[in-house]
């Protein structure tokens, strides 16, 4: 081979070698519908553990609802910047507003005296849309729900978390709206938190819709 034809070979090869590596992972997580909320969010967001401290205002005493020039808003969720509209569920909020406060129990579900994430689900959504899903986080994503992209939840949709380090669903709330939801927390009961929190951005698994019919 000449000498100059050498030189191609080595040419072409340096450009081969600098092309960037493409797996079959890396190629299904760009087109992954609910891959790790970490991952689409802002990096601004604050920081909290589903065992840490949460803003003081959503550990707040409960307060009477109010009439505003947005609709009824009460004082919790003002605090937390959710304005409730006309065309908000008010019994999913009223629901929730009485749980707000209720400590953690694991596999308890009763409101103002215990409950664990999937309790507090299973009971709402009873009260609330009369429908009843599974009592175990994993088993309500898989046969209550079906994925559905981030871009869009909408109130009473369901977020799920890996909170084990184990890649399994683990934990479950309930979508709001602004990025908020109410969750059973282990250290501080039925809360309000939001999704863009490093814990929660880190560990969030999938955003779903809730398809059992009613009872």
């Amino acid at each position: 081979m000449t000498q100059y034809g050498t030189k191609i070979l080595y040419l072409a090869a340096a450009i081969l070698l600098s092309l960037p590596v493409v797996s079959c992972r890396s190629t299904s997580s760009a087109t992954h519908t609910y891959r790790p909320y970490h991952e689409r969010r802002n990096r601004g967001g604050s920081t909290a553990d589903d065992g840490g401290n949460a803003p003081s205002s959503v550990t707040d005493k409960k307060k009477p609802i109010a009439q505003s020039g947005h609709g009824l808003v009460s004082d919790e969720w003002a605090r937390l910047d959710i304005k409730l509209g006309r065309k908000d569920n008010k019994d999913l909020y009223h629901e929730l507003k009485r749980w707000l406060g209720t400590p953690y129990v694991y596999a308890a579900h009763t409101c103002g005296e215990g409950t664990d994430c999937s309790g507090l689900v299973m009971e709402v959504f009873l009260k609330v849309y009369h429908i009843k899903v599974h009592r175990n986080s994993a088993k309500m994503l898989e046969e209550n729900c079906r994925i559905i992209d981030l871009d869009d939840l909408r109130e009473g949709d369901l977020v799920f978390f890996c909170t084990n380090g184990d890649g399994r669903v683990s934990h479950v709330g309930i979508y709001l709206k602004d990025n908020k939801f109410v969750h059973a927390s282990s250290s501080r009961g039925v809360a309000v938190d939001d999704l863009r929190q490093n814990y929660y951005a880190t560990h969030f698994y999938a955003a779903a819709r809730v398809t059992t019919s009613p009872m």
